[in-house]
């Protein structure tokens, strides 16, 4: 069991914020929105999408032919993180996940060039996710060939995907509400961008920190690992999520509340959560050790540094005492 960060972190300084997230048990490229538009989630994906530009306007992130001076300094700011990993991450042996958005969140927060969202067109979303799967792919192996010795493993953020599959995506004018999408279509948009990656890289997570998520969309698409937080899962979800694990698959759970900046739980607290829900799931506690990590539910832009660094922390502690408390609390 190891615990982990999902997405963002504070402040503006990327080697401190490596510091913080190479120290956790599963290490990732955090995201410094406090940088800028381009330093944020959407914004450093654009700085992967091969053949298609983009811009800052007004509304947020538009496509359009070639690229504005925002979309070079997303650009410019992701070849210098990616520096900063390098220097970072010398003589680290274990895995480092890079983060970017997913399709469908793309597809409902980036307009495109005569505006609404790009989720309003079936072919330009598809462009959109194609274009994402091969730059992410191509990050993905440049930094491998820069670090040999880490193994490196991939993120979607997909918060926009329950309100895609319900229809709650507002239109430009805001009266209106875009189509619901249903499964199918969703599974193929996303493994669009799954499967390229998955050609480079042995393990695809999928982050997504809005309730109603429909689990079989990153199930048929062949993700390997979901990132949730414990607060938004229904019963009938748990039902889906043991089968998960025994499969061989894994699952960050989001065990700590992040909407109020600071406040922190206790090892202790975040200990009696877990062992809440695993209590009734009847698993193995060693499915539990091997396959389960522990996160915030969601990124932490909006808290301390120090705040920030308590939390993973307490959440490493917690990750410390569990397997022995797992074990206790199993049956006979």
């Amino acid at each position: 069991m190891r615990a982990t960060g999902l997405g963002s972190l504070p402040g503006t300084d990327m080697p401190a914020a490596l510091g913080m997230a190479l120290g956790t048990g599963s290490p990732w490229l955090p995201e410094l929105p406090a940088r800028g538009p381009g330093a944020g989630m959407i914004g450093r994906t654009t700085a992967v999408l091969e053949g298609l530009g983009a811009d800052l306007q007004p509304q947020g992130w538009r496509l359009i032919d070639g690229s504005g001076a925002d979309h070079a300094r997303a650009r410019s700011t992701l070849r210098h993180d990616l520096d900063d990993l390098e220097e970072a991450a010398q003589g680290h042996a274990g895995p480092v996940r890079v983060t970017m958005s997913g399709p469908w969140t793309m597809a409902a927060c980036v307009e495109r060039p005569r505006g609404d969202r790009v989720l309003a067109d079936h072919g330009l979303r598809r462009e959109l996710a194609e274009s994402l799967g091969i730059g992410f792919a191509d990050l993905l192996a440049e930094l491998g060939r820069r670090l040999p010795e880490v193994s490196f493993t991939a993120q979607l953020d997909e918060p926009s995907l329950p309100a895609v599959l319900a229809g709650r995506v507002p239109t430009a004018s805001g009266f209106s509400r875009h189509r619901s999408v249903d499964v199918p279509m969703a599974v193929d948009l996303l493994a669009r961008v799954v499967q390229p990656v998955k050609a480079v890289v042995d393990e695809v997570t999928m982050h997504c920190c809005a309730p109603g998520l429909d689990l079989d969309v990153p199930d048929k698409a062949g993700v390997h690992v979901l990132a949730l937080p414990t607060a938004n899962l229904s019963a009938a979800q748990w039902d889906q999520l043991g089968p998960w694990l025994e499969s061989g698959r894994r699952l960050a759970l989001g065990v700590a509340d992040t909407p109020v900046p600071d406040q922190l739980p206790g090892a202790d607290a975040v200990v009696a959560r877990v062992l809440r829900i695993a209590r009734p799931l009847g698993l193995d506690p060693a499915v539990w050790v091997e396959k389960v990590d522990l996160s915030p539910d969601c990124g932490l832009a909006g808290w301390s540094e120090l705040g920030a660094g308590r939390l993973l922390e307490q959440l490493e502690r917690a990750a410390e005492l569990l397997p022995e408390q797992l074990t206790r609390c199993q049956p006979g």
